[in-house]
């Protein structure tokens, strides 16, 4: 092969791999990355089991808030159940309908980053297919895909570590390190992790109704990795999926979990298996 084929074959290849990812970023729609001044306007926020002593109005905490670096700032959503030292707020709830709604056979890819403001905590989010009035009467149940930080003790006595989670049938299930073979160790605090979760809507009789989960962030997932395969929707109800769902609580107020915050940033979705990244 002459030198000039040679040289044409790898501009040819560049070009393609460059089309590639840009179609893969073309292809994300965004959900919300709470850049813009009124971002918070499309959340609808709701404590529907407030349960503080003395009574506090809408207790739970959900802000949009701002991190400078050297040449650029950030603005992201905090979320937390009520301010330090309130306890009692059992459900705050914080949801917004989805740009397109996921139709009963469709998998989209769905790309969220947290950042544990601080343990101890208990949050969940993710994917619900039922109406406002139907979020806030379920809470938990309204959920589908669903992930987990909580470094909480169970009712059983288990106590959770603060690994991100997933639903199964039986509960909830740390995700897992591969190259270790090992659950994965608890997210730290501060830092930022890249979330993938590819949400399979197909009906149950179809191998539907569950959702698959990338990793990407700390000292442990310096590169992408699949760290659970086939976890299971929540209620499986097989129903378009139409609102993200973020919950959190601080628990009863003879135990509370406590207060502490998880950050959300560049909440967005694919249509299909997509495990580029939206920019």
């Amino acid at each position: 092969m002459s030198v000039l084929k040679f040289s044409l074959l790898i501009l040819s290849v560049t070009l393609s791999i460059f089309t590639a990812n840009k179609a893969r970023a073309t292809d994300w729609i965004l959900i919300d990355n709470f850049e813009a001044a009124n971002s918070l306007d499309k959340w609808t926020k709701a404590d529907t089991k407030n349960d503080t002593s003395p009574k506090i109005h809408s207790p739970q905490i959900s802000e949009r808030r701002k991190e400078d670096f050297a040449s650029k700032s950030n603005f992201y959503l905090i979320k937390k159940p009520a301010a330090e030292g309130i306890v009692g707020n059992r459900k705050a709830l914080t949801y917004a309908v989805l740009p397109q709604t996921v139709k009963v056979g469709e998998t989209y890819t769905f790309y969220t980053r947290i950042n544990v403001e601080s343990f101890p905590n208990n949050h969940a989010f993710g994917i619900s297919n039922m109406t406002p009035e139907g979020i806030e009467l379920n809470d938990y149940n309204a959920f589908e895909a669903t992930l987990r930080v909580t470094d909480k003790t169970e009712s059983n006595g288990h106590k959770n570590t603060g690994a991100l989670m997933v639903k199964t049938q039986s509960g909830y299930a740390n995700i897992q390190n591969n190259s270790t073979g090992k659950d994965a160790k608890p997210l730290v605090p501060g830092v930022w992790y890249e979330i993938w979760y590819v949400v399979n809507n197909s009906k149950s009789r179809d191998g539907g109704q569950s959702y698959d989960v990338y990793v990407k962030g700390g000292d442990e997932f310096p590169q992408q990795q699949k760290v659970y395969s086939d976890a299971t929707f929540r209620m499986q109800r097989e129903l378009p999926l139409t609102h993200f769902l973020m919950n959190c609580n601080t628990g009863p107020k003879k135990q509370p979990y406590g207060n502490g915050g998880l950050k959300y940033d560049d909440l967005y979705m694919s249509k299909g298996h997509n495990l580029g990244t939206p920019f």
